[in-house]
Parts: structure tokens; C-alpha cells; sequence
């Protein structure tokens, strides 16, 4: 991997913990010479991952739409910065630059720009790992969920086990590192749900 897009929150709740994993990943990213792909933002958890990846010397491109520009929101002292029209632009634009995803802890944003690209991979449209860093057991019920979906037989175990997931930026990219995507993207295939 070359480029990782990282979705992550607008806010940051103060948590030492997240500040420490937030340094340790871009610290992980620089030392192996992956660059940061993010939302364009200077504030909140954003803002954090994209101050510690310059700080150690990385890359840092970012992906904002005009109208968070207008509010003034936008990082203008990262490496590169694209503007969009609109948020599907600029979802569409981070997930082509990048060459895997990690889901930080963040907001409604966050989920639903992870459950984008994993759906992306489910249906095929992309090979691309995705890692949540789940730090302080943030995603813990969202994890539990997903199981629950394939005790219910919504979702297939193999499609579950696309997600990866670690408390630990190193082991996380490792496993991203070693991902080959085993994909049924015809879901609806089987009654019986195999």
C-alpha cells in the first residue's frame, strides 16, 4: 500500500488513548512510506491524524467539498489538497487515490463512509483492505453487529471477514498488508443462505 485513506471524526473527544493511537498509526504510515489520504479537515480527529503525519515527515492529501472550504474547516497546510463540488465527489476521489481504508473513531460520517467501500467490496467494485483501529473498544457493538447479522443470515461469514480490525495500529497494517479479498458478491444467491 502506498496511499491509506483514513475516515475519521470531525470532532475529538479528548481521549489520551485515541491522541496516542492516532500518533503510533502515522507514525506506522510514515516508517513504511504510506501516504495519508483524509476528509481535508484541520479540526477534530482529522485534523490530528493529518498533523501527525506531516509532523513525521509523510504526505498528507486531502479531499474536501466547497462548502466545508467555506466554513472554513479546510486544512490548507497539508501536502495537497483537492476541492469538490459535493460530498459524493469528494468520497468518490478519496477512495480512487487510496490503495486501502482505516476507520478511526468518528461520527454518522464515519459509518457511512465505512459502510460505503465495504460495500464497494462486497459487490466486487474494489479489492482495497479495510481495517477499523479500534481503540478503547470503540467499535466494539459495531463489530458485535456484524456478527449479529450473520447469526441472522443477513450477511455471509465470508463477507463478515473482510472487515479487519486491531487495537493496534502495527497489527492492523500488518493484516491489511497481507489481505487477499475472498469476495461472494451474490449474496442472494442460496435460500439457504451457505
Amino acid at each position: 500500500m502506498k496511499k491509506i485513506c483514513v475516515y475519521c471524526g470531525a470532532n475529538f473527544n479528548g481521549d489520551p488513548l485515541l491522541k496516542q493511537s492516532i500518533e503510533l498509526l502515522a507514525e506506522v504510515m510514515v516508517n513504511n512510506h504510506i501516504d495519508l489520504v483524509y476528509g481535508g479537515g484541520k479540526v477534530g480527529v482529522m485534523g490530528l491524524i493529518a498533523d501527525a503525519v506531516l509532523a513525521k515527515g509523510g504526505q498528507v492529501e486531502g479531499v474536501i467539498p466547497q462548502f466545508l472550504m467555506d466554513k472554513e474547516v479546510g486544512h490548507t497546510n497539508i501536502t495537497k489538497l483537492h476541492i469538490t463540488e459535493n460530498m459524493h465527489e469528494r468520497k468518490q476521489l478519496m477512495s480512487d487515490l487510496c490503495d486501502g481504508y482505516i476507520t478511526l473513531p468518528g461520527g454518522l460520517g464515519t459509518m457511512e463512509e465505512f459502510f460505503e467501500v465495504l460495500t464497494w467490496l462486497q459487490l466486487g467494485l474494489h479489492n482495497k483492505p479495510i481495517g477499523i483501529l479500534n481503540v478503547n473498544g470503540y467499535y466494539d457493538f459495531l463489530l458485535k453487529q456484524l456478527d449479529v447479522m450473520v447469526e441472522q443470515r443477513f450477511l455471509k461469514p465470508v463477507n463478515r471477514e473482510l472487515v479487519l480490525s486491531s487495537a493496534d495500529p502495527i497489527e492492523l497494517i500488518n493484516l491489511m498488508n497481507s489481505f487477499k479479498p475472498d469476495v461472494d458478491e451474490v449474496w442472494f444467491r442460496d435460500r439457504n443462505f451457505i
